[in-house]
């Protein structure tokens, strides 16, 4: 009897130690709630229970605690939910300040409604457990908060396919566990941070569709993970930084649709882990270096729209793979070297020069 009544206890004191939402974090979620529409789908429906931890779509609680870690709204994912449905989902309102008051959030994802707006919050800053900041898709306007370089946790920063406007905080370059940067199609303006290579942990940073103006900054050699760089359709001027080449992570490099001058940096030809490099629609000028190799392998290499001249190199026939190359409108003479590696290419990859010939163009 006494070792029944013992195990009860220990039953008793391990289920009471089980935690459930508290209050303040109940009510600082309707209120977030409260500032949200999502006319078809019901979804925050089911943000009615005393305990917004058990079956409160889209929120997860630390189990140890009971507090609000997680908020995760996704409108386009692969939840039963819109797959039944047939549509994609779709939310108007603002983001309520009220999320501030979720000082144990670790993620918040309000991602691709379509119709959010508003500014973020500045006190979103104030959240110092925060990782991952997800607002991609939908219509925030203002500023990124200037100090967002506060969250020392924030691995994930995300806010593309907005309208958002004002520059690139000074302070973003405080995050030291980033790894992850989208900026992209919104209407930032301004220069990039000088010091951006700071960010040493980033393996992403996409910043293509902007304002941008100012040059490309040569710290960003020093972001050692770095695999995606991309600056395209912005107002960058200035030259390529030739240390750019030396990143041995980097496989993507898109600066298309600026106003970049100079020469191109031999070394980015000579980086075998480049693989897609696109310098498109700028104003570069020089000789596409002859620094090919049986180690050059690229998917796609665009130089298309420069002022370019000289000839094409006829280190490019040794290149172990060439996928798509477009060197068109530029003013390249001479002929085309004759290489497998051009066999798949038809006369749009090399028109529009000032006196190109040989195989696929005409003969010389």
């Amino acid at each position: 009897m006494e070792v029944l009544l013992s195990i009860s206890l220990i039953i008793l004191a391990v289920t009471s130690t089980v935690k459930s939402c508290p209050p303040s974090d109940r009510a600082a979620l309707l209120d977030f709630k409260a500032a949200l529409k999502e006319p078809y789908l019901g979804l925050l429906d089911s943000w009615t229970s005393q305990d917004c931890c058990q079956n409160w779509y889209g929120v997860s609680c630390d189990p140890s605690t009971g507090r609000v870690a997680d908020i995760s709204l996704r409108g386009e994912s692969e939840d039963p939910i819109f797959e039944k449905s047939g549509r994609t989902g779709f939310m108007t309102g603002s983001l309520s300040p009220s999320v501030c008051k979720l000082d144990r959030l670790t993620t918040l994802i309000v991602a691709d409604w379509k119709g959010i707006s508003g500014d973020i919050p500045a006190c979103i800053t104030t959240l110092p457990h925060l990782r991952i900041l997800d607002l991609v898709g939908n219509q925030i306007s203002g500023m990124i908060p200037a100090n967002i370089g506060q969250l020392s946790r924030l691995t994930v920063l995300n806010v593309a396919d907005n309208l958002i406007t004002g520059s690139i905080p000074a302070s973003i370059v405080n995050l030291q566990s980033l790894m992850h940067l989208d900026l992209s199609n919104n209407r930032l303006s301004g220069p990039l941070p000088s010091d951006l290579g700071k960010l040493t942990m980033m393996s992403r940073a996409l910043l293509s569709r902007n304002q941008l103006t100012g040059s490309i900054p040569s710290s960003l050699a020093n972001i050692y993970r770095l695999a995606d760089l991309d600056l395209s359709m912005n107002q960058i001027s200035g030259p390529i930084p030739a240390q750019l080449g030396n990143m041995r992570v980097l496989s993507t490099l898109k600066l298309d649709s600026n106003q970049i001058s100079g020469s191109i940096p031999a070394s980015l030809f000579s980086n075998s882990g480049l693989s897609i490099i696109n310098l498109s629609r700028n104003n570069l000028d020089g000789f596409i270096p002859d620094v090919f190799g049986p180690k050059s392998y690229f998917t796609a290499l665009d130089l298309s729209y420069n002022n370019l001249k000289g000839a094409v190199p006829k280190s490019m026939s040794n290149a172990k793979y060439i996928g798509h190359m477009d060197l068109s409108h530029n003013h390249l003479c001479g002929s085309i070297p004759a290489s497998s590696a051009f066999d798949h290419l038809d006369a749009s990859s090399f028109t529009a020069n000032d006196c190109l010939c040989g195989m696929p163009l005409r003969t010389c």
